[in-house]
């Protein structure tokens, strides 16, 4: 035997199916793909140009502009206090601006104050112009009296109290942290929101609502195929009969009955999901488990006086766990479809969080102009998605066979 053969010959059945996976070209573009959009979303408005609440920041001026879109945008002080926002908190949410935005087309600087021509988007640019105080730009004013004596300027901040800062000095940082130059690398939407943002906010439900209805489905479809294969009898007719019930609804219905039953939002849409996905979980850990109950690794436990339960989740489950895996790939891709169907029906999380479907939705009408792209990009999205997880869900199939020996070393 040669060494090599001698070392996968000693591996466990995991390490053997994961050198047959990482084989698998397809399955690891998959699963690439998969673990970028994991990066994404666990990341969220920290890499998220929009960094804000959902990527919510809407700038009306700018609404529907062409991927690689640039402007000049002026962030303008909020006259608040400043909130103190823990990492949990920017990681989970994002954070509000404590700025107002305001697209210019051309500035100059008058004493001190800042003229500015508002950008309108038009061939001719047309735009207000708008004075604003340099003071009130760069810091939240706790009242609007700012004097100037000398080339200096006095007044009073919320967070810092008296202020008596040189005019030049503020000119310079209004330049260079108040002005800055934005690129829409994939345009904005009708709402004038950054769709690159948009999109990288809408992988946390996609990826989410896979995990939750999976998971929900794994515990309720191997609870019940497992009582149904096991005990066989009047238990297995009446599972059987309630998954047949349940197979005959088609899944999109009966989703929509259990969101408006349970109300619109996105935890009401995971759990309606999660409880319409167990039937093909449940069917398939039925059939295997009345294969292995007669297996004699079954008839040794009872005879050495283990109980049922014992039986059952600790020495056969663990046999059909890669069957279950494989089927849970796919249900993940069947989850995403579903949440993103309805999303675009209306029923999914409501706005202004940001999903794929709801962006399909508010741009379906763009699909007949020249913008058509605002609708085409987030349904790539949910293709790369769903593509991602039936191809690892393939790959785990194949990997997971155990007649499949073809790609082994030879011993």
């Amino acid at each position: 035997m040669s060494k090599k053969g001698k070392d996968i010959q000693s591996k466990s059945l995991s390490q053997i199916a994961w050198y047959r996976l990482k084989k698998n070209k397809l399955s690891m573009f998959g699963l690439f793909i998969i673990l970028f959009a994991i990066v994404v979303a666990v990341l969220g408005p920290l890499i998220r140009p929009d960094g804000t609440p959902k990527a919510n920041d809407q700038v009306l001026e700018i609404t529907t502009q062409k991927p690689g879109f640039t402007v000049d945008l002026l962030h303008i002080k909020k006259n608040q206090e400043r909130k103190d926002i823990s990492f949990w908190e920017s990681i989970n949410e994002g954070v509000n601006n404590d700025f107002t935005t305001v697209p210019i087309y051309d500035y100059s600087f008058e004493g001190f104050n800042l003229i500015v021509e508002k950008y309108t988007g038009g061939n001719v640019n047309n735009g207000q112009i708008v004075k604003y105080n340099i003071a009130d730009i760069v810091y939240p004013l706790d009242h609007n009296d700012v004097t100037e004596s000398n080339g200096y300027l006095d007044f009073y901040s919320i967070d810092e109290g008296k202020k008596h800062i040189a005019i030049e000095e503020l000119i310079a940082t209004i330049k260079e942290n108040n002005i800055v130059t934005q690129k829409y690398y994939l345009g904005t939407d009708k709402y004038g929101r950054d769709m690159l943002s948009r999109l990288m906010a809408g992988t946390w439900i996609s990826l989410f609502v896979g995990f939750i209805s999976v998971f929900i489905s794994i515990v309720i479809g191997i609870t019940l195929g497992a009582l149904s294969g096991y005990y066989r009898g009047w238990i297995d007719d009446v599972i059987m009969w309630f998954i047949n019930v349940v197979w005959s609804i088609p899944t999109l219905l009966l989703v929509i009955a259990i969101t408006m039953a349970l109300g619109k939002g996105t935890w009401q849409v995971f759990i309606a999901v999660g409880l319409t996905m167990w039937v093909e979980v449940a069917r398939v850990v039925r059939g295997q488990m009345l294969s292995l109950r007669e297996k004699e690794f079954v008839e040794a436990g009872r005879a050495l006086g283990f109980t049922n339960g014992r039986i059952i989740f600790k020495h056969i489950i663990p046999n059909v766990l890669g069957p279950v895996i494989v089927i849970s790939a796919i249900n993940f891709a069947a989850a995403i479809l579903i949440e993103a169907g309805l999303s675009f029906l209306g029923f999914g999380a409501q706005p202004p969080q940001a999903t794929w479907g709801k962006i399909i939705a508010e741009h379906k009408g763009y699909l007949i102009t020249g913008k058509a792209y605002l609708a085409i990009l987030p349904g790539i999205a949910i293709i790369l998605m769903v593509l991602a997880f039936v191809l690892v869900g393939n790959g785990l199939r194949d990997s997971l066979d155990s007649k499949a020996v073809d790609d082994m070393p030879s011993v």
